[in-house]
């Protein structure tokens, strides 16, 4: 008799484990096939994470889109009524506070920078999320960090309740 095998596809890479053993005429499963369970779980409690963590990235990303796109509505519409942005120790609070600091990034022409999550992070009961990423020029140069909190509505909707960066 030949061993069991089974493949289990990871994220860009296929492993053949060997599943089993002979034990006094009978298969019996060795601890690869505990292991390859174990797999599965984790790889589909991660794809429903997966798609939270996604949704918040995404949140994310339409904020420093709505900067390169000149669109301050959009902007405006990812900050919670009272959120607030630390700003270098001189706290903005409130949305209106926010968005009237804010506005002079949306002056020029061009945006003077971008952002991009490269953590995305909410916790189980969906409620929060954390996002953290490079600050960077236009030319792509980098130039600080963001570090921001977010809380999902009932809606599903995803708002920046606390931000810094430096």
């Amino acid at each position: 008799d030949r061993p069991i095998a089974a493949a289990a596809t990871l994220p860009g890479l296929t492993q053949v484990l060997d599943l089993s053993t002979e034990v006094l005429g009978m298969r019996i499963v060795t601890p690869w096939l505990i292991a390859l369970l174990a797999i599965s779980v984790t790889s589909s409690a991660s794809a429903s994470d997966g798609s939270l963590q996604g949704s918040l990235a995404s949140a994310e990303r339409s904020f420093s889109k709505s900067m390169v796109d000149r669109d301050f509505e959009a902007f405006s519409s990812h900050i919670a009524e009272d959120a607030i942005f630390i700003n270098g120790g001189k706290p903005l609070r409130g949305k209106k506070q926010i968005l009237d600091h804010w506005r002079k990034f949306f002056e020029a022409k061009d945006a003077p920078f971008e952002w991009g999550p490269e953590i995305a992070e909410p916790i189980a009961s969906e409620s929060l999320g954390y996002t953290e990423g490079p600050v960077r020029l236009m030319n792509g140069r980098p130039i600080a960090r963001f570090y921001s909190t977010w809380r999902r509505d009932s809606s599903g909707k995803w708002e920046v309740i606390f931000d810094n960066g430096y």
